[in-house]
């Protein structure tokens, strides 16, 4: 009986850890904390350009008072790099970065 010979297998190369790419994970726009915006201001500014509540957007002022920073929103990195751009625009430190 003539048998067919097994088909040849090539190993499967399964790339090192370092080399898989990180899943894309949404950009966000983050507020800093300054010596120079009242907290009021800060909190009309987040609800002016998010349309956030007044109780969200001073829970969120709070965030940058207390802790330094707040994640104020998150996305395309384009839709980030504007929102801090308009932060910038009412004078507020912001930066964009990834989640």
């Amino acid at each position: 009986m003539g048998g067919m010979a097994a088909p040849q297998v090539a190993p499967v190369e399964t790339p090192d850890t370092d080399e898989v790419p990180v899943p894309d994970r949404p950009w966000v726009t983050i507020v800093w904390d300054d010596p120079v915006n009242l907290m009021t201001y800060v909190t009309w500014v987040f609800q002016r350009l998010f349309g956030y509540s007044r109780e969200k957007a001073e829970q969120l002022m709070l965030d940058v008072h207390y802790k330094g920073k707040a994640v104020v929103s998150s996305g395309a990195r384009e839709r980030m790099e504007h929102d801090a751009s308009q932060l910038h625009a009412y004078g507020l430190w912001a930066t964009v970065d990834r989640s």
